[in-house]
């Protein structure tokens, strides 16, 4: 048997007539998206020629040939995605053939693509994030101005997801007398907020964002509808949509001179990075974000030791010594 290379992917140049009868399956049966077709039809190039570089005639592959192949694709570097969309294509094609009575079972059936790591979420730094709360807003209208520094108060001081702001109501109860998804309680300095899964929480609400609520409660009513519930509406009067919010928000980082690109979620990441940086409470913060599991909220430890990491090479003294050829001492 020849060996596989581990240096390129091998990928045949013209799918055999069964292979493209499967292609011609997922095109006219199945529908798939031109990009999706292209993309399996790429993993089956690359399955055919794996297959015959091993000298394996497809139908009589194996569970053993599939992890080979699979470790093939790993060694030439492709990433844990690209092998995922591959043995999606794998599998499907082994699927078909059991329905067509070509294969007895499927081999791919038990095979698992790599784990994809897990990107850190992007956070602002105190200081940043301070700036965007305080930064003068270009917008003109005194009301809407009130609403944004607002809306940004909230996501930063409360760590909350853009579709539980925009889910706030003025109040606890709706008029038909139901009870609202969301409210601010200003005497009990309290958030009440409807999280995934449908599951209620309640958030402490630090002193400026409350008072930031007060102050755009007192000029809501010069753009709101008389008949809007919502806590935050557009210019039109009507409840702000979570788009609506990404947009200003873009717009106060740019008028705030902010070096990124700025979106809700990372307002929510900035929230849970500061506390635990303060805190150093785990089991507390994924309370206060809502997280079902504690896995979720440990990405913020990976986050916080990146932040540490970078205090020390910039501070500690030894941090950036460079080792001397010379003698010691």
């Amino acid at each position: 048997m020849s060996a596989s290379p581990a240096v390129s992917v091998p990928q045949a140049e013209v799918l055999s007539p069964e292979l493209d009868r499967f292609v011609r399956h997922l095109t006219v049966e199945r529908r798939l998206a031109a990009r999706t077709l292209a993309m399996y039809t790429e993993a089956l190039l690359r399955l055919q020629a794996l297959a015959a570089a091993d000298a394996v005639a497809l139908p009589q592959a194996q569970h053993h040939h599939i992890r080979r192949w699979t470790a093939v694709l790993r060694e030439a570097g492709l990433g844990a995605r690209s092998i995922a969309i591959a043995l999606a294509a794998w599998r499907g094609l082994f699927k078909y053939w059991v329905r067509e009575r070509l294969v007895h079972h499927n081999p791919v059936l038990d095979i698992r693509p790599p784990k994809q790591p897990r990107p850190l979420p992007k956070a602002l730094s105190v200081e940043q994030a301070v700036a965007l709360a305080e930064a003068p807003s270009a917008i003109q209208h005194p009301a809407l101005k009130a609403r944004d520094h607002c809306m940004v108060e909230l996501l930063y001081g409360c760590g909350l997801r853009v579709g539980e702001l925009v889910g706030l109501d003025v109040s606890a109860l709706r008029p038909d007398g139901r009870e609202a998804d969301g409210w601010i309680d200003g005497p009990d300095a309290t958030a009440h907020v409807l999280g995934k899964g449908s599951k209620r929480r309640s958030l402490p609400v630090g002193g400026p964002a409350l008072q930031a609520v007060r102050d755009w409660l007192a000029l809501r009513a010069q753009v709101a509808r008389p008949d809007e519930t919502a806590l935050f509406v557009s210019r039109h009067g009507s409840r702000l949509s979570a788009s609506q919010v990404r947009t200003r928000l873009q717009e106060m980082a740019r008028d705030a001179g902010l070096p990124t690109t700025v979106h809700p979620h990372m307002l929510r990441h900035s929230y849970a990075s500061h506390l635990l940086q303060s805190s150093g409470d785990l089991r507390g913060v994924q309370e206060l974000l809502g997280h079902a599991s504690i896995a979720t909220t440990q990405v913020y430890t990976r986050l916080d030791f990146q932040h540490l990491a970078k205090v020390y090479d910039a501070a500690h003294p030894r941090a950036k010594r460079k080792v001397d050829g010379g003698s010691g001492t």
